[in-house]
């Protein structure tokens, strides 16, 4: 019989070694002086990562924002959030490439798309200000997708998985040596699963949350001599979903109709009436109808959320001596977007001639126009090498980006209008008179031009055999030419449109008689100084400092036009690595970090004062900000006996918003942040905590390897909105359980199955903001269980 096989298990913890390249080069995680959690691609298929989302759920200090669907969501690191149209504060990498610029009034652009978590060798998740080495500018952190190289090996597999809300999902890979010089590799991966959220209103789709994409990537390497390799990736990836709804859950009104809603109502005017209306109509449906916890109502009928993007990649590595290599990273990226949806969730009616469609805030695309049409090209050198006593390490790099637009983008927003078919523009004003209208839609062009330029240069020397020095230093150069045409459509008589740009007041038959450009540039250098101490090849101890910086930016397309500047974050931060040998073995690794924040990006609500009747609520990026964010990680994993792995990670941080003084905009009140002086920032708990248990069986290896595991996730209350009653998202506890067995009966079949949130949690993401702007509010559902079975057969070497 075959000795007991573990295949993870083993004495010495090099032979588990895990590879990163968060400094540009491959080393060892236990080497790097950064703070980080990394996912191989088996972890990510047992955690059934899929969307970003699913990413962010199983790391520590790394949170998401889903506001506008999983397909947009972006992340938040520490403390640093992306506000809506703001560059990222966490850029995410594939292949060392930026992900595709975006700045759509919906969301897109700038993350990780679904369909980019498979054939994956790993996912990197750096925390802290990245730039002295990549390619953007950042003060929170990167997420580095590094996709699987072609090998030299004839093998691949074939995969489908089977689940509930109907998932079906197929992956193929196959790897092709097609000479000694010249390797392929070819994945696929098909998804698709209905929707969590069921629609009760009967219009647009049945329900909302569902998955359905195509990614389709290709490879090759080519060793054009012994020195000189060039490597090319083209992928593509198509998602067509009906996007995400919100679900009202609250009204700021008096009891009425016997529904109760919030008594003691703050509500005024508009919002006075949609609040009542909402809470008469919508909600007291929900009560009569015992609507369930995962029940919406949409009132688009044109939801969707369609997404296509293509990429090339070539990267070409020269190794010019024992000591040098040149490297030469460019990519061509073009990515469009199309949306629709019921941005805070409402379905009512207006009680005249039967009930009119009434609401708030409802976003179309603009007719054949996208939401989002934007190219990014990117063009970057690298020059690495060392000195010839080993004693000195270094990088140096240029690094260009052009963004810009493939067209207009657009979308039509209807405000306080009885809408019968907005796209058509056959709208009511049943609020208000040809003197003094009231409802309106708003139709809105943009595009953008951006062009980032870089100069860096980072350099490791060894003082002694065990204390090493690093310093890094960038200075960059961002550019952003905004260009925006907003005009409202009124309506003197149903159906009859009379268009009046908001910039100027005046009427404007056309969108170029409304057009405003707008210019933001800035130039920062950042920098970094590292010192290590390597008291033994086990224990790595650093202390940094370095400055952070992320660019400012243009909102051409606000209701009143904007620019905003650059935020800076200097940050400290001390840790160590300690890998573990013996009768245990694994690694412990803790960080504590320190940041100041100056100049911080925010978001603030905006409502009119009723001064200017073209006004209508609105958000706006303001620097407006000093912050204070510190805290505590830990990342571990021990091996207490044969087949048992434990690992998980955990955060501790602590927010607060120090000041907040922002500008004035006229025929506003004065704006409201999502965050309160003295309190946290959003989307930054507390305590955040993931715990993972494995066991291999001890079973002969004729049998298979059959591994058991489950993970517990917890994750603290935390500020969505810090204007609503339902502003504090509640603590989660989710628990993931997942099974497999691999080479059944010495066989190339792999099978496993999968469960996440087993408990049935029931938890909201995200709020939608609305409670003062328009009278209720809404929330953005987490997902219910899930579960699902996969097959995999594998071929070749």
């Amino acid at each position: 019989m075959a000795p007991a096989a573990f295949a993870q298990d083993t004495a010495d913890p090099d032979k588990d070694a895990i590879i990163v390249t968060a400094r540009r080069t491959a080393e060892r995680l236990q080497d790097v002086p950064i703070s980080m959690t990394v996912f191989d691609q088996q972890q990510l298929a047992e955690r059934n990562v899929v969307s970003a989302n699913d990413l962010a759920t199983y790391t520590p200090s790394l949170t998401s924002n889903s506001r506008f669907g999983a397909e947009n969501a972006s992340f938040a690191i520490r403390g640093f959030v992306q506000e809506a149209q703001t560059s990222p504060s966490v850029a995410v990498y594939f292949a060392d490439v930026v992900a595709a610029r975006g700045q759509p009034a919906l969301g897109g652009g700038n993350n990780a798309l679904s369909g980019s978590f498979f054939d994956l060798q790993n996912v990197q998740v750096l925390k802290g200000p990245q730039g002295t080495l990549f390619g953007r500018n950042t003060t929170g952190g990167a997420v580095l997708l590094v996709p699987t190289k072609p090998t030299d090996l004839l093998e691949g597999y074939v995969e489908g998985s089977i689940g509930n809300f109907g998932m079906r999902r197929v992956q193929a890979v196959l790897n092709a040596p097609l000479s000694d010089t010249f390797k392929v590799r070819l994945s696929v991966d098909r998804m698709k699963r209905d929707g969590y959220l069921r629609n009760r209103s009967g219009i647009g789709p049945s329900t909302f949350n569902d998955t359905d994409y195509t990614s389709v990537r290709a490879s090759i390497v080519a060793d054009l001599t012994p020195d000189l390799e060039n490597y090319l990736i083209a992928d593509y990836i198509r998602s067509n979903t009906n996007g995400t709804v919100p679900k009202v859950v609250l009204a700021n009104t008096q009891t009425v109709g016997g529904v109760p809603c919030l008594p003691g109502a703050t509500a005024s005017g508009a919002a006075l009436l949609l609040s009542s209306l909402v809470c008469s109509q919508q909600l007291a449906r929900a009560s009569a109808n015992g609507y369930g916890y995962y029940d919406v109502e949409n009132s688009n009928p044109d939801a969707q959320l369609k997404q296509e993007q293509w990429q090339v990649i070539n990267t070409t590595t020269f190794l010019a001596s024992d000591t040098i290599t040149l490297k030469n990273i460019v990519s061509y990226t073009e990515m469009r977007q199309r949306q629709s949806g019921s941005i805070f969730g409402e379905n009512i009616q207006f009680p005249v001639a039967g009930g009119l469609p009434f609401g708030f805030v409802n976003v179309y695309h603009d007719n054949n126009r996208d939401t989002l049409s934007q190219y990014t090209f990117t063009e970057e050198f690298q020059l690495q090498g060392r000195s010839s006593d080993g004693k000195l390490d270094f990088q140096a790099g240029a690094y260009y980006e052009n963004s810009g637009p493939l067209s207009w983008q657009g979308t039509l927003t209807s405000i306080l209008a009885s809408c019968i078919n907005v796209q058509a523009l056959q709208c009511t004003d049943i609020l208000g008179t040809p003197a003094s209208p009231a409802g309106f839609v708003q139709n809105t062009l943009t595009r953008y031009k951006f062009d980032n330029i870089g100069f860096y240069g980072q350099a490791t020397y060894k003082l002694t055999d065990t204390l090493s020095l690093t310093g890094g230093i960038r200075y960059t150069i961002d550019k952003v030419d905004a260009q925006g045409s907003v005009r409202i459509a009124i309506f003197p008589a149903p159906n009859t449109p009379f268009f009046i740009c908001t910039s100027t007041g005046l009427p404007a038959a056309n969108p170029s008689d409304c057009v405003v450009e707008l210019k933001q540039k800035s130039e920062k250098p950042t920098w970094l100084i590292d010192l290590d101490y390597k008291p033994s090849p086990d224990t790595l101890l650093y202390a940094k400092y370095a400055r952070g910086y992320r660019q400012g930016s243009a909102n051409p397309s606000n209701t009143i036009p904007i620019t905003w500047g650059p935020e800076k974050v200097d940050t400290y931060e001390i840790g160590a690595k300690l890998t573990l040998r013996g009768a245990v073995n694994g690694y412990f690794n803790v960080a504590a970090f320190y940041n100041d924040f100056t100049s911080q990006q925010l978001q603030a609500n905006l409502i009119p004062d009723g001064t200017n009747p073209a006004a209508s609520p609105s958000a706006a990026i303001v620097n407006a900000g000093t912050s204070r964010i510190k805290g505590v990680e830990v990342e571990a994993m021990i091996r207490p006996f044969a087949g048992f792995r434990l690992s998980g990670g955990y955060t501790y941080l602590d927010t607060k918003l120090s000041s907040y003084s922002p500008p004035v905009f006229p025929g506003f009140l004065p704006p409201l942040p999502t965050s309160q002086i003295g309190g946290d920032l959003a989307l930054s708990p507390h305590h955040k905590l993931s715990a993972t248990a494995e066991y291999t069986l001890p079973l002969p290896e004729n049998v298979g390897e059959i591994t058991f595991g489950g993970t517990y996730i917890y994750t603290s209350s935390q500020i969505a909105s810090a204007d609503s009653p339902i502003g504090l998202l509640p603590s989660t506890n989710l628990v993931n359980l997942n099974a497999s067995w691999n080479g059944i009966a010495g066989m190339p079949v792999d099978l496993a199955v999968f469960a996440t949130n087993v408990t049935k949690e029931k938890y909201p993401v995200y709020v939608g903001g609305s409670y003062v702007s328009a009278g209720y509010d809404s929330m953005l559902l987490g997902p219910p269980r899930m579960y699902g079975l996969r097959l995999r057969y594998r071929f070749g070497s």
